[in-house]
């Protein structure tokens, strides 16, 4: 199913909304239906590392390394030192080719108004989820704690933990659509 540039999708929400329960959910149900997904998740701590100190990799990036690739019998790991203030929306993209679909957690200033990216928004609140239909652009379905199903807003609201093959469907019919075109 893979093509040439994936699907993106974002999932956007306060702290302890739900974002990563969605983006677990999306996973396990795309994945099971054929997809190749990709998860993108933005770190906003400034000295931040996914890597161990004294391991050899952060070792070898302390000397000055770039790009420290590790490789494991069932894992690679890429870690690239990197200002990251000007990062696009491509270079992510760029990053995770050869998947059908890139879920992105986070980047609000990035991805908020870009409407070429649909957004799940996680809410914990009636004020949060209508200050999200003012900031995000296109929302494609409101989830999180907090149930808006009586607001009218112009997005379903899907409970993510009892509908887990919903939210899937939605991200599903996205990418059919895009292969019409």
């Amino acid at each position: 199913m893979t093509s040439k540039k994936p699907i993106v999708i974002a999932v956007v929400g306060s702290k302890s909304s739900g974002k990563t329960t969605v983006i677990e959910t999306l996973i396990e149900e795309l994945t099971k239906r054929g997809y190749k997904v990709a998860a993108v998740k933005h770190i906003p701590e400034k000295n931040f590392t996914i890597d161990a100190k004294g391991k050899d990799t952060w070792r070898f990036a302390m000397s000055g390394a770039k790009t420290v690739v590790g490789i494991a019998p069932m894992e690679i790991s890429t870690i690239e030192k990197a200002d990251t203030s000007s990062l696009s929306l491509e270079d992510i993209v760029e990053r995770c080719l050869g998947n059908d679909i890139v879920i992105i957690e986070g980047f609000r200033k990035l991805l908020g108004e870009n409407v070429k990216v649909p957004k799940i928004v996680t809410v914990k609140s009636a004020e949060e989820a209508l200050e999200a239909s003012k900031t995000f652009k296109p929302i494609i379905a409101f989830t999180g704690p907090y149930s808006i199903k009586e607001m009218a807003l112009n997005a379903l609201y899907i409970d993510v933990l009892r509908e887990k093959k919903e939210i899937a469907n939605i991200v599903e019919e996205i990418v059919r659509k895009r292969k019409r075109v």
